[in-house]
């Protein structure tokens, strides 16, 4: 199963907190965490099979333009390894004893 990332940005955290629950309501996706960006932005972070992201995020986009205004909504099918080492996106624990391993292999 290719794993994806699906991020909506709002310009208010009450739309975020729309967005993120109705995102995990309609697909199997895991909420990985939130980014408060400065200026009233807030990014919700999931991750999921690639179909269930997309689907995700269509309702998180609808559930937060109901209470604000939505600035980004995007998804990356199978970040690469290094993503997830750098910036905290719920797998860098996972990632790093992956790497351990290659490492070991070689």
């Amino acid at each position: 199963m290719a794993e994806a990332l699906g991020m909506i940005e709002c310009r208010s955290f009450p739309a975020v907190v729309e967005a993120a629950d109705a995102m995990v309501k309609a697909a199997k996706v895991e909420l990985v965490s939130y980014e408060k960006t400065g200026g009233g932005y807030v990014t919700a972070v999931i991750r999921g099979d690639v179909a269930a992201v997309k689907a995700a995020c269509e309702a998180g986009q609808a559930g937060a333009a109901k209470v604000g205004e939505i600035v980004a909504v995007h998804i990356i099918a199978r970040p690469h390894s290094n993503v997830d080492l750098v910036i905290p996106l719920g797998r860098k624990d996972q990632v790093a004893t992956e790497l351990k391993k290659s490492k070991r292999d070689d």
